[in-house]
Parts: C-alpha cells; structure tokens; sequence
C-alpha cells in the first residue's frame, strides 16, 4: 500500500518506518520538504520525502500526525483528501501537553472530519507512545499492546485495522468516530502517566479478557 504520512516527528516517523519495513511504500510530507527527504533516507528504500500535498496525493491511506496547533493548517495544505483513508494519530492537547483544548461534546477527530472535507476520518494510534513504536516491539512481556481505532467508515476501518494488526499490535474497534473523545483523553492520561506522574513512555494500555 502507498501510505502518505503529514508529520516528521515521533510518532509519523516512527509509524512509517515500521510499515516502510513491512513493504509498505510511504511518502513523509512536511512544510519542509528537506527534512522529509532527510527522514525518508535514514529509513530505507520504500521511503520517500516530499510537500504535504505530495504525501496526501500519494497516500492511499495518509496519517495525519502533526501538533494539535498545526493540524489545520496541515489539512489545509493537503489539498483534497476526498475518498483518502485519513489516519488520525493526533490529540487535541494544550501546547503545554497537560490538557486537552477539544473533548466531551466534540473531539480532535470530529473537527478533523469536518476540515478534511470527504475523508474517510479513523483515529488510531493517539495513546501510544512514539517510543514503543521506534522500539521496534509491541510486546509487553508476552502480550501486545492495543491500539483502539474508531471510525464511521466500515471499509476504512477494516484496512486501518490490518494495519495495526501487521505491527502486531492488538487492534480493537472502539466503534464510531465519536467515540474518540473517549480516546482522546486516553491519550491525555498517557501524557499524565508518562510525564506528569515519572512511569516514562515505556507504557501502553491492554485489554485483558475472561
């Protein structure tokens, strides 16, 4: 698949690296496009660098991982995203990262889909950490990491989800795109945890069944 990525930071490097490693073709979009280039050639040959209208035009699924502060503007610079898988990886949080400055009646993914005008809108991968990624293992002792992804495209989901599952992470449907102001203060609580309490970014959540 041809994943285009808006963002060169933690987690969009991290994300591509791990999927460029699993065949995927993936195109790093930045507003400096020297520094997508850059990041494109540490990581290998399926790897590539360009504008942000460039990832969003290459990507059949396009991540979207930007600051909160910056994702507009990001969308903007897109272009169109009609028919895209638009993966959204953001939380809405302050610039001081301790709170959250969208949630409860709305979420960062709600306002995302409205911005992003005929996307097919999934949030996944908001409350993981970029190290656990750039690690290179999901596992915790002997159990993945889960990925919560919700979305209201049934088709976009289901690709989503293969593509959290290849990373053998454990992927769950958390259902619609709504439910996302449930996940974004997930990702929020993660920030506290790791920052705010010292537990590090070393940590993930898991859904333990019996």
């Amino acid at each position: 698949m041809n994943i285009g990525i808006i963002g060169t930071g933690n987690m969009g490097s991290g994300l591509g690296k791990l999927w460029a490693g699993k065949g995927h073709k993936v195109l790093f979009g930045s507003r400096d496009p020297q520094k997508a280039n850059t990041l494109a050639s540490s990581i290998g040959p399926n790897a590539s660098g360009g504008t942000i209208a460039d990832a969003a035009k290459f990507g059949e699924a396009v991540l979207l991982a930007t600051p909160w502060a910056a994702t507009r503007d990001a969308i903007n610079a897109a272009g169109s995203l009609v028919g895209k898988i638009l993966i959204d990886c953001t939380n809405p949080l302050a610039p001081d990262y301790m709170s959250l400055v969208v949630g409860h009646t709305t979420s960062g993914a709600e306002e995302i889909a409205k911005w992003a005008t005929g996307a097919k809108v999934v949030k996944a991968f908001n409350a993981v950490f970029a190290q656990v990624l750039h690690s290179g293992n999901p596992l915790f002792g002997s159990e993945p990491a889960t990925i919560f992804y919700c979305g209201d495209d049934a088709q976009a989901k289901g690709i989503v989800a293969g593509l959290i599952t290849e990373l053998d992470f454990e992927a769950i449907d958390a259902g619609p795109l709504k439910n996302a102001r449930a996940l974004e203060p997930l990702g929020e609580l993660f920030v506290q945890l790791g920052y705010g309490l010292g537990m590090g970014t070393n940590i993930a959540v898991k859904v333990l069944r019996r």
